[in-house]
């Protein structure tokens, strides 16, 4: 009986993680991994009780492809979440993702979580742009200057012709820092204070804030905007106002957004929109492949609270990337 040789096992810090996932690559692999789908099942939660300080928690996040697929893979993010962490100045979360070989179990690369997620998480966001925003969208203010924060230009640079930049923060340290890395990479970049005209100069307004009170008002938006609502996750965040929600075509990552984002949740409760207000969800988008906005006055709305499917399709591009060299 030939023996069969086992899988090489790799471990790939924050660097050589993100050096396999090029914008461009991974929206196309964002693509035609929402068309295709996978297998997700409900990510697991645990409480780690702590003496002296907040319960800690531990996330478990599996994915993998679905059993017709060609190539089988097996991923899982293991998320720890330590709020006692600050009073030891170390980092309140910690993520890393384990890809298996979906057919025989062999483990194939360990990952940093931290690049998996915020990478994957502005590229999703980019991939419904190309089909949301103006083709001609030229001016992007990001809202929030964070980790996430500091991707999006990069992101939407790969599927619109961004000309300019603008950022604002609460943070006036983390908007110039964000601002000198892009004007040292040749982009056209600068912070600003006015957030009601940079909101009414822009062709796309991302946000990426862990805001409670919606910070993107409608009376500040021109027609024809596309709004990004990138990091609002649970019920009780909010990064757009009501109105915006209301009268903006609204698209969604996941079914999921309907459930877990403020932005969705509060209007929905209030009904002020229901869930038949969703237009469609990024899989929808992706399987269709075609430009959706109406017309070029339209106020397009996307949001997003992350999926499972995002995370596997961004390893399994690192894995690749990794075996080419």
């Amino acid at each position: 009986m030939e023996e069969t040789k086992m899988a090489t096992f790799r471990i790939l810090d924050a660097a050589q993680t993100a050096e396999k996932l090029p914008f461009a690559d991974l929206i196309e692999a964002l693509r035609i991994g929402f068309s295709v789908g996978c297998q997700l099942p409900e990510r697991h939660h645990h409480t780690m009780h702590r003496v002296g300080e907040p319960d800690a928690t531990l996330l478990l996040m599996p994915a993998w492809t679905n059993p017709e697929d060609k190539a089988q893979y097996l991923g899982v993010k293991l998320v720890t979440v330590v709020p006692g962490n600050a009073s030891r100045r170390l980092p309140g979360l910690v993520s890393t993702y384990m890809l298996y070989d979906g057919l025989t179990g062999e483990q194939l690369a360990l990952m940093d979580g931290n690049t998996i997620t915020g990478r994957r998480t502005v590229a999703t966001s980019a991939l419904a742009a190309k089909y949301l925003s103006r083709p001609e969208s030229s001016r992007l203010l990001v809202i929030g200057a964070g980790r996430v924060g500091s991707l999006i230009p990069d992101a939407y640079r790969a599927v619109r012709p961004i000309q300019e930049v603008q950022v604002w923060d609460m943070n006036a340290e983390a908007s110039n820092r964000m601002v000198e890395n892009l004007r040292s990479n040749g982009v056209r970049a600068k912070v600003v204070n006015d957030l009601q005209t940079a909101v009414g100069h822009a062709d796309i307004v991302s946000t990426a804030t862990l805001s409670t009170e919606p910070i993107v008002k409608r009376e500040w938006l021109r027609p024809g905007t596309h709004v990004d609502l990138i990091g609002g996750f649970t019920p009780k965040m909010r990064e757009a106002d009501d109105h915006t929600i209301s009268i903006a075509k609204l698209y969604v990552d996941t079914p999921e957004a309907l459930h877990e984002a403020g932005d969705l949740v509060q209007p929905r409760e209030s009904g002020l929109i229901s869930e038949t207000s969703v237009l469609a969800t990024l899989a929808d988008l992706s399987r269709a492949d075609r430009f959706a906005r109406e017309n070029s006055d339209t106020i397009t709305c996307f949001k997003a609270v992350g999926s499972g499917l995002a995370d596997l399709v961004a390893a399994k591009l690192v894995y690749r990337g990794m075996k080419e060299g």
